[in-house]
């Protein structure tokens, strides 16, 4: 498995924009499990990256778990 982080925003469509260095990742019509977490203006990025750490990808490897942050 592995976890792309990026910054992103919801369209007036309501779709969510996909930067293209993560597009260029991804093959056509593969499968993807999201995850959505809405900043809250007193959240610091290391509190984030404790979330994701503690709770997102617990119970995967090390090898498993490829965290790249774009």
């Amino acid at each position: 498995m592995k976890a792309y982080e990026f910054p992103t925003q919801l369209t007036a469509e309501g779709k969510i924009e996909l930067p293209n260095q993560i597009l260029q990742h991804l093959s056509q019509n593969q499968q993807l499990k999201v995850i959505i977490m809405v900043s809250e203006d007193s959240e610091s990025d290391e509190a984030w990256h404790r979330l994701a750490s503690e709770q997102l990808l617990k119970g995967y490897s090390e090898e498993d778990a490829i965290y790249d942050t774009i």
